[in-house]
């Protein structure tokens, strides 16, 4: 409060000596010398009002100001090195003086003058309800409090809070281990420096989140350093993913740095039948490849017999295993084995050689797994089969037989007919039906 008194006073009596001296060299004569003395005194007094009235002199009668709704102003928060815009505000002005102050309460503008000697500080606008400045180019020495006030009885202030933000350096990632093995444990670090406020690091491994342990520290020119730890357990799926360091802090957007992770694992094997595809049978060919992967790639792949040797005409070529006109001695296990220098891993393949192929051919499975003697026939649906055929022809006999015996009942009636008075056979014939006559007696003829 004192500066700013001491700035204003020195102004006005600045104004006074300078009107002094020019009335001074427009007059000589004495008469004209005491006129304008006089003038210039009460100049003075005018200018020692407006000071007891602005408060820039003290006195015992003044009175502090006061914060009011009358007077408004709002909080600025701006990145180092952009434009702040300070804007005081009134709403019922009686022709009073604003004036802008910074932290130091020195004034910036007084009306629409510049009294304070810093060229960033500009006016934007100036009327009889705002002042409106402009600074450029803010640093954080820039940052505090600012002081909107207007001149009444007693002064009315508003406060305007400038917050400068500093954004963090680029963030600077760091592993403990440049080559992993799966299942082991690594340590990454991610450093935002120089920052106001302290920045935020959140962790990604791929599309999953991972939570780190932050460290903050205040630096000597009032910066915040911070450094994130993230620890966690790789696994061969972790090979060529991406561990993100993202860094939230509110004067920048999308500021993050990558790692991508190098796992080394042992072999994956896994072993593919080329030849045969179906049922694996005596006198035929067998044919077996054994896919991998690993990091580093295996060097080397042995294929062996468990329990046993692999047959002696057996071929090796590789990865491939090839075994010409099978039989059942070749029955049993066979595994093939890749390893690198993180360790060894296998598969298994079961031959069982079947019989040759039989005129019913069974469906086919796959021998990997071992399974036992070839299927036998369904003899459920041969039976079922022959059931069907049996009750067919018993109900055909049945028919057949009700149809011959109706037939024949008919036979001996027409034989009959015309003949029941006949006396003898021969008498019946001639008196049968179709001219013959009757005769008493009935007999019967088989031919």
């Amino acid at each position: 409060m004192a500066n700013a008194r001491s700035g204003s006073l020195a102004t006005i009596l600045f104004l006074f000596m300078s009107s002094a001296a020019l009335h001074k060299g427009e007059c000589q004569s004495t008469t004209c010398g005491l006129f304008h003395y006089v003038n210039s005194c009460c100049v003075l007094l005018r200018c020692l009002f407006l000071a007891r009235r602005c408060m820039i002199l003290p006195s015992g009668a003044a009175q502090d100001p006061v914060v009011s709704q009358n007077l408004v102003t709002d909080n600025v928060t701006v990145v180092e090195g952009e434009m702040a815009i300070i804007s005081c505000r009134v709403k019922n002005n009686d022709d009073s003086v604003i004036q802008l102050l910074n932290p130091n309460r020195q004034t910036i503008y007084f009306r629409d003058m510049r009294p304070l000697k810093d060229s960033r500080f500009q006016l934007v606008n100036f009327s009889d309800n705002e002042l409106r400045v402009s600074l450029s180019n803010v640093s954080l020495s820039d940052e505090g409090r600012y002081v909107c006030q207007l001149y009444t009885d007693p002064p009315q202030e508003a406060y305007a809070e400038i917050t400068v933000l500093i954004p963090p350096g680029n963030p600077i990632i760091e592993a403990r281990d440049e080559v992993l093995s799966e299942g082991n444990e690594t340590e990454m670090t991610c450093t935002a420096m120089s920052s106001k406020p302290a920045a935020i690091i959140r962790w990604m491994k791929g599309d999953k989140e991972l939570p780190g342990k932050p460290k903050v520290e205040l630096t000597y020119d009032k910066m915040y350093t911070v450094t994130s730890r993230l620890t966690f357990t790789v696994s061969k799926e972790d090979d060529g993913v991406p561990v993100i360091c993202i860094v939230d802090h509110p004067a920048v957007k999308d500021f993050q740095a990558q790692k991508y992770l190098e796992v080394q694992y042992k072999p994956e094997v896994k072993i593919v039948v080329e030849f045969p595809q179906g049922l694996t049978r005596e006198g035929e060919n067998l044919e077996l490849s054994c896919k991998f992967r690993g990091k580093p790639e295996p060097q080397r792949v042995n294929w062996l017999k468990v329990d046993d040797d692999v047959p002696s005409h057996a071929v090796i070529t590789g990865a491939d295993l090839y075994i010409e006109n099978l039989n059942k001695s070749y029955n049993g296990t066979y595994r093939c084995v890749a390893s690198n220098s993180i360790g060894e891993a296998y598969d298994d393949y079961t031959l069982y050689v079947y019989d040759t192929a039989p005129s019913t051919e069974p469906a086919a499975h796959d021998s990997r797994a071992g399974e036992g003697a070839p299927r036998t026939v369904d003899h459920a649906v041969i039976g079922g089969v022959v059931a069907v055929v049996v009750f067919a022809m018993l109900c055909l006999l049945i028919v057949l037989g009700r149809y011959f015996a109706r037939h024949k009942g008919t036979y001996f009636t027409h034989e009959a007919k015309g003949a029941d008075d006949a006396a003898d056979a021969d008498t019946a014939i001639i008196n049968a039906e179709g001219g013959h006559t009757n005769s008493d007696e009935k007999k019967e003829y088989y031919i």
